[in-house]
Parts: structure tokens; C-alpha cells; sequence
């Protein structure tokens, strides 16, 4: 029987858009059909309507346990057309959700390993349940991290704890990776999905728009001198306060009540 290696799921009601790596008797192992299934998925949530949030997770009892290794272990010319097949999807499904208005949330059970690791590091928030682990693995296979992890681990920890889980093999648990200031929430096992889909509905909940303008202002700020963040910070603010958002925000600020956001 064929399995679909990614499954996507959108609740029109809260606006919630759930995708699940779904390869779970190789803890969600990441292949060229599942990379490229995993950028379909996305080019489909960016055309639609109504999104508010994307929920990012994984089928049984792992997150991602990093790539495929198996497959890319052939000739020299293989394992070059398996690293590309993995990677021109993947990094093209990264930039478009690192793109879009709707935030990212990474839900993590088992390990987030490799690969794993940084795609659930290319989340704004992370909710781990308490048995979750995170490493780098890459050192293991004598690779280097992929899929932003060099951007998006040092920039969530800072250089010098990226550079101890790299060279010293430093395995996080949920416990550590929150305390490191990876994840924003640690729950046991019984209440992980309640948390999960509360804090997903939450920020579903919220100015949309506004959330897109900051997710990009923060990924730019880093290759622009001050100046010029400034002035981006600036016409994004312009822009927010062209939306329904926005209006309904000042009123609600003035009226001393609290604002019903719609996400337009």
C-alpha cells in the first residue's frame, strides 16, 4: 500500500494548516519523494485563503530522524543527485514559509534530529513534548548541517553553544533545548496535543499580516546595517496600518476591549 509521505490537513474555522512528515517506521526519515511532497504541500498552503498559522509535526514516534542516509550512499554521482533531490525542494519550501504571512509552529515528539532539527528550528515557535530530543547528527555521517540550520541554530543559541552540539555531538533534552531558548513550551505526553493546538489557534488568532511583516523583518535584520532595518521597520509599519488589523486593533486599544482579529 502507498503511503502519502507528507499529509495536509486545513481547518477553515481557526485557520490552521497542519503538516505531518508521515514516514514513521523510519521516524519520518526524509527521501527525495517526501522532500518533494513536503514543497508541494507548501506551494498549496500559499495559495490558500483563509491561512492563519501552519502547524509543522511528525506520524509516531519521532519529529524527523534527519535524511535518508541509506539512499544517498551509492557512487559518487548518486549520492550527488540524492542530496539534490532532497535540497532544491526542501530549500525551495523553506524560503516560501519563511515567506509567508502565517507563522510556523513545529510540534516535536521523539527525536528532531539532522534535517529534522532544522526544519523544526526554521519554526517561530516550538512546543516539545517531554520525552523530545535534539541534535545535530550531521557530525555523525561527517556532513554538514543543511536546510538553514547554520542560519537558523546559531541565531536561536548564539555560535558557541551551535558549535558545542556540532563538534561535541551535544544532544538536547526538551528540558535543555528549552532552557537553551529553543523551545517555547515543554508538555508531557498526555497534554502535548492540547498544547500544541492551543498555542496554533492562539496565534491563528492574531493580526496575520502584521506576524508576515515581522517574520521577514527579523530573517532580513541580520544583512542590513541599522539604517536601513530602521526604514524597513518603518514602511512595514506603513503597510500593517493599511489592514482591517490594524483598524480593528486601534479601536479595540481606545474601546478598552479586546480586538477580534481576522487576519485581512
Amino acid at each position: 500500500m502507498t503511503t502519502t509521505p507528507v499529509i495536509s490537513v486545513f481547518d477553515r474555522q481557526t485557520g490552521v494548516a497542519t503538516l505531518t512528515f508521515n514516514r514513521p517506521e523510519v521516524l519520518n526519515a526524509i527521501n527525495v519523494p517526501m522532500a518533494s511532497a513536503f514543497l508541494a504541500g507548501v506551494q498549496a498552503l500559499a495559495e490558500q485563503p483563509g491561512l492563519r498559522c501552519i502547524v509543522m509535526t511528525g506520524a509516531g514516534r519521532a519529529f524527523m530522524a534527519g535524511g535518508d542516509v541509506a539512499s544517498m550512499a551509492g557512487t559518487p554521482e548518486q549520492t550527488r543527485d540524492v542530496i539534490n533531490g532532497l535540497l532544491v525542494p526542501l530549500n525551495q519550501a523553506i524560503l516560501l514559509l519563511r515567506g509567508m504571512d502565517a507563522p510556523l509552529v513545529a510540534g516535536i515528539k521523539g527525536a528532531a534530529a539532522g534535517a529534522g532539527l532544522s526544519l523544526a528550528l526554521m519554526a517561530d515557535i516550538i512546543v516539545a513534548e517531554e520525552n523530545a530530543k535534539f541534535l545535530i547528527a550531521y557530525n555523525g555521517i561527517g556532513a554538514v548541517p543543511d536546510c538553514g540550520g547554520t542560519r537558523f541554530l546559531p541565531g536561536k543559541i548564539g555560535a558557541a553553544r551551535a558549535s558545542e552540539m556540532m563538534l561535541l555531538g551535544r544532544q538536547l533534552t526538551a528540558k535543555e533545548a528549552k532552557d537553551w531558548g529553543l523551545v517555547a513550551e515543554v508538555a508531557s505526553g498526555d497534554s502535548f496535543d492540547t498544547v500544541l493546538a492551543t498555542t496554533a489557534n492562539r496565534i491563528a488568532s492574531g493580526p496575520t499580516r502584521a506576524f508576515g511583516a515581522f517574520r521577514r523583518l527579523v530573517d532580513d535584520a541580520g544583512g542590513r546595517p541599522l539604517a536601513a532595518q530602521l526604514e524597513a521597520e518603518r514602511q512595514a509599519f506603513l503597510k500593517a496600518a493599511e489592514t482591517d488589523d490594524f483598524r480593528e486593533g486601534a479601536a479595540a486599544f481606545v474601546g478598552k476591549r479586546p480586538a477580534a482579529f481576522t487576519g485581512s
